[in-house]
């Protein structure tokens, strides 16, 4: 059988329990719409990256999911619901005030860890209800987001800034790789020091202290977790899975170093204000690694669907 069918019709079954699933985190979007910041450290942006995998995962399956399944994960989501909604009314002001009993360094991601991590509980226990521990099979990309994002966090939360050596370690490379690139296009002056950069463009001088999650080191984390998940859900040669993994590392890695460098770039040919660069760099953050992980996928997926026919009509064994 192909690892992959696309099937067109639609699995309203399926399609009642991908809303159920997503109705906590489209509440989160139209209730408290401010809170939707693709800054991977400053809002609930990733909740819209774990639908997206959720539901390209779900959709197009040929799997029923009973009516009293359905109906068992309703109160799962009221209650993730009202999690949300407590935190406007004291909740989050709590968990505000309990950083200072664990020793926490930057409160901000302390506070959205635990959005991440509630969010990840709830989705986990949701797939359960659906598929049973099918699910690790079925739909494991959007946990795995949600709670590497919640591990990040909390890694930024404890160990901020350059204190987490191993993840700090690899910036500087990073740093120099992007220099090194400004000076090849001749784009401006740019000079390397350890983990800050400094340059000087057609609008002035700017100073940038990269530190790892600045430096994309989560993104390529989680999304390369994310493309081990695809992985394993496809019905190909372990060998082939593992070359397809090593290229999708690789690839975002290089996703990474582009976003690096148009950061550069709109500092040196844009503006150097702060916070016009600042808004900028929510923007070219985690939404440049959503495409690339998309696009990925589905080129592997046409190579092996390729594959596969030539294999099927030569009539051998994928």
């Amino acid at each position: 059988m192909p690892f992959f069918r696309l099937n067109i019709m639609w699995n309203w079954n399926l399609i009642s329990g991908i809303l159920i699933i997503s109705s906590p985190i489209l509440f989160a979007m139209i209730a408290f719409p401010d809170s939707i910041s693709f800054s991977w450290n400053e809002g609930r942006g990733g909740y819209l990256f774990a639908v997206v995998f959720l539901a390209a995962e779900l959709i197009g399956l040929k799997i029923v999911i009973s009516k009293k399944r359905l109906l068992a994960v309703i109160p799962m989501a009221l209650l993730t619901i009202s999690y949300l909604i407590s935190l406007e009314y004291g909740l989050r002001d709590y968990i505000i005030e309990s950083a200072e009993q664990f020793d926490v360094q930057l409160i901000y991601s302390w506070t959205w860890m635990w959005d991440f991590v509630v969010m990840a509980i709830f989705v986990v226990i949701a797939l359960y209800i659906f598929f049973g521990k099918r699910w690790i099979r079925i739909a494991p990309a959007g946990p795995i987001f949600l709670s590497g994002t919640a591990i990040i966090l909390s890694l930024d939360a404890f160990f901020p800034y350059d204190t987490l050596g191993p993840l700090q370690y690899v910036v500087p490379y990073f740093v120099q790789a992007n220099v090194w690139l400004v000076t090849v296009l001749d784009l401006g002056t740019a000079v390397a020091r350890d983990n800050v950069m400094f340059l000087r463009g057609e609008h002035g001088s700017m100073a940038l202290q990269v530190f790892w999650p600045s430096a994309g080191v989560h993104s390529i984390i989680i999304f390369s977790l994310v493309i081990g998940a695809f992985m394993l859900k496809m019905n190909i040669p372990r060998k082939r899975k593992v070359v397809y993994f090593v290229l999708g590392i690789i690839g975002t890695i290089i996703v990474n170093l582009i976003r690096i460098f148009s950061l550069s770039w709109y500092a040196l040919k844009v503006t150097t204000d702060p916070v016009a660069w600042e808004e900028f760099h929510k923007i070219a953050g985690e939404i440049m690694f959503l495409p690339w992980l998309f696009a990925f996928i589905l080129v592997v997926i046409i190579i092996e669907s390729r594959r596969l026919k030539k294999l099927e009509s030569a009539g051998k064994s994928p």
